[in-house]
């Protein structure tokens, strides 16, 4: 694809559409241009797409790129092709299982593409959702706190989800903390499993007041980890790994090794990742999270 051109029709999958202002610059920190964040998806694409695979993805678009007007987006927007997969009635939202649509939505300025824990069965006004195939805890530094203090955590997370025979896979969120997931077998609701996380967060709370906190109110927050249990809730999307987060720097929700979750914890140095980072990482090591797909 010519992406160096302004504007070009280009053929992806079989489906021609036209990409415009690919020299707008969406990360101006890092001058990086929206023809390099299409470029972003369509490398990252073969990881990526297994994870937004049959859900209602949201989408938060920079119409000017970062550090201008956002808005989040869940219906979809007038124009959009036919052949792009859809369920719901109202909201309706995209389904994105193929790089076509992954392109469609980068040309639109979409950056961050959020996901809920279920998957819709079937397409169109007639798609059903599931119940959730996996739970996830956002762990939530707040002032005075970071990633090591997340890391600690997760730590405290995976071993007592462990302890009920469910493994845990991190991913670092892009933005300020991250995400852990755990894979299910589908035969809970949304409302069960969120609390069944709140009680988790209580519980942890009561075990690390030092450390941990379950209620979201600002003035408990410093110097810990809010161990945010809400992203369970059938109406709560959390982003997608893999995906661009709208920060100064093109950063992405990268899934982690345990290995680094652990120094991290020890103090070693753990991050938030790149677009170029992910890249490299996934070409050497191929998804970390992909259990989370099956």
């Amino acid at each position: 694809m010519p992406l160096e051109a302004p504007k070009v029709t280009v053929e992806v999958d079989g489906r021609r559409m036209r990409l415009s202002s690919l020299e707008k610059v969406m990360y101006p920190r890092t001058g990086t241009t929206k023809a390099q964040v299409i470029d972003y998806y369509a490398r990252i694409a073969p990881v990526i797409l297994p994870h937004l695979r049959d859900r209602a993805v949201t989408r938060i678009r920079f119409p000017h790129g970062v550090g201008d007007m956002q808005f989040f987006e869940k219906n979809l927007p007038a124009g959009t092709p036919a052949w792009v997969r859809r369920a719901g009635r109202d909201p309706v939202f995209p389904l994105l299982d193929d790089l076509a649509g992954l392109t469609y939505f980068a040309n639109l300025n979409s950056l961050e593409l959020h996901v809920p824990q279920w998957r819709f069965e079937g397409q169109g006004r007639d798609a059903v959702p599931c119940n959730p195939d996996r739970l996830v805890i956002d762990l939530d530094p707040g002032p005075g706190s970071g990633l090591h203090e997340c890391a600690r955590v997760a730590l405290i997370v995976r071993e007592r989800l462990g302890g009920i025979g469910l493994d845990t896979l991190p991913v670092t969120s892009g933005s300020k903390g991250l995400q852990l997931y755990a894979v299910l077998p589908g035969l809970h609701t949304s409302d069960e499993i969120r609390d069944t996380v709140q009680q988790l967060a209580q519980e942890l709370t009561k075990a690390h007041p030092d450390l941990v906190v379950w209620k979201m109110a600002k003035e408990l927050r410093p110097g810990k980890v809010f161990l945010d249990w809400s992203q369970n809730v059938a109406a709560k999307t959390t982003v997608c790994p893999y995906s661009l987060r709208g920060r100064e720097r093109p950063t992405v929700a990268a899934p982690r090794s345990w290995d680094e979750i652990e120094s991290g914890a020890q103090g070693g140095e753990l991050v938030q990742l790149t677009a170029d980072e992910v890249l490299e990482r996934v070409e050497r090591d191929g998804d970390l999270a992909e259990a989370i797909t099956a």
